[in-house]
């Protein structure tokens, strides 16, 4: 009854003309809200709770993580391998891929979610904001399932604080950073959190045709930033501009620098930069022992690992293992749902991607290859060596037993031993594994 009052109280706020634009009924609100998690229990008892005074904002953000690594990080805290955490309360609603929405601190307090930000030349953000956070990565796309629900918390939420569309904006918009190897000044561009934010989808309409901040000179412009969110000054933009294909991906190029991926991360102890052919650095070594000029293209960016020790260990592995901080994606890319990326579950299922409707529903401990064919069964009379050839004993031949994990070809002692049923995945040419 509580829920359906504020509602009713939220649809009666509303002006017609913005009723209109929505199909959403008060028992659908009603039904959404309902449906939220809360996780408000779940908070730092170290977190100090306190009220906004004002409410002008809505931030959105991309977690850079999986779903139960966002959930620990965003009620919990943050813990730096230096020792250092945060007391949580990172954001005030989390929204999983698969739409499901988390309370984590009720809206009305202030969550500690933008940093060093600025829009407007109000400093300190997360003073005048609400913090929403998407489980995904600032390089890889949200689900229609996250989009949906958004639409209707925002709906909501922007109603209750009598806000504009213009209002809801992303943390790569409003976060900035002081200066660096790249910026002489203060500048736009310290996060790229939620750059792939598509404000259509999420049912919004016109956001700033400028950035107000680099405009009236407090900030330098990020190049990058500013050729996704703003074509010029008068521009009406409803939604983030095509991204070159080249900046949608964690993977160095000519045009994609660490910078441009990690923002002001680059450097981080937690993030981490595998190279091709495998070796890792962790972002505080690179300038020591590469220089941030040698890094190759092709080379690999991973935020938020624990560290670089684990990421060397799977780099160097062909069978890969989903961790907290290493996901489907983070292996694998947008090869997450090919046909040629094999998983096996702790269940003893094996899944091609193809049959995977999202990264983040792999439980940990699932383990995956990269670019492979099969299964080849093995019977009687078609033997390993019958179906791998002389690579039958390869590192890079994978065998399945039934009701076992994956093995290499090379821990593989005796082929007599291996059961008629057993799969065997090869590799596809052309894949580096």
């Amino acid at each position: 009854m509580l829920v359906a009052t504020l509602v009713l109280a939220v649809m009666l706020l509303i002006p017609a003309p913005a009723r209109a634009a929505h199909t959403y009924s008060e028992s659908d609100l009603v039904r959404f809200q309902n449906r939220i998690v809360d996780y408000r229990n779940r908070i730092n008892p170290q977190f100090e709770k306190k009220i906004r005074s004002r409410t002008k904002l809505i931030i959105v953000h991309t977690s850079e993580l999986g779903l139960k690594s966002t959930l620990r990080v965003v009620s919990r805290g943050k813990c730096f391998e230096n020792g250092r955490t945060t007391p949580g309360g990172h954001a005030n609603y989390v929204i999983a891929r698969n739409g499901t929405v988390y309370r984590i601190l009720d809206k009305k307090y202030r969550a500690d979610h933008a940093g060093l930000s600025m829009w407007n030349n109000e400093s300190n953000v997360s003073d005048i904001s609400v913090g929403i956070e998407f489980v995904g990565y600032h390089y890889a796309p949200l689900t229609d399932s996250q989009y949906r629900s958004a639409e209707r918390l925002l709906f909501i939420l922007k109603n209750f604080y009598n806000l504009q569309d213009k209002d809801i904006l992303t943390h790569s918009q409003i976060a900035y950073g002081k200066p660096n190897p790249w910026f002489m000044k203060n500048h736009r561009g310290r996060k790229r959190c939620a750059k792939n934010f598509d404000r259509t989808r999420a049912g919004l309409g016109p956001s700033w045709p400028y950035d107000p901040d680099v405009r009236a000179g407090r900030l330098m412009q990020d190049p990058m930033l500013a050729q996704v969110f703003y074509s010029g000054p008068g521009t009406v933009v409803y939604t983030g501009k095509k991204i070159p294909e080249e900046l949608e991906s964690n993977i160095i190029s000519q045009k994609n620098s660490a910078w441009s991926i990690a923002g002001e991360d680059y450097e981080a102890p937690t993030t981490i930069y595998v190279l091709p052919g495998g070796k890792t650095l962790a972002g505080d070594s690179v300038a020591l022992k590469l220089g941030w000029d040698h890094l190759p293209v092709g080379t690999k960016v991973l935020l938020n690992q624990e560290t670089v020790q684990k990421v060397s260990e799977q780099a160097k592995l062909i069978i890969k293992t989903i961790s907290d901080q290493m996901t489907a994606w983070s292996h694998a890319g947008l090869a997450y749902h090919s046909p040629s990326t094999i998983y096996f579950l702790p269940s003893g299922r094996v899944l091609p991607g193809s049959a995977i409707s999202d990264w983040d529903d792999l439980p940990m401990g699932t383990r995956l290859v990269v670019g492979y064919k099969g299964p080849f069964t093995l019977t009687k009379n078609n033997t390993a060596y019958g179906i791998a050839g002389s690579k039958f004993k390869a590192s890079g031949t994978i065998y399945h037993v039934p009701g076992q994990g994956p093995l290499p070809g090379n821990r593989i002692t005796d082929f007599n031993d291996l059961p008629v049923g057993t799969g065997i995945y090869l590799p596809i040419a052309g894949y580096s594994h």
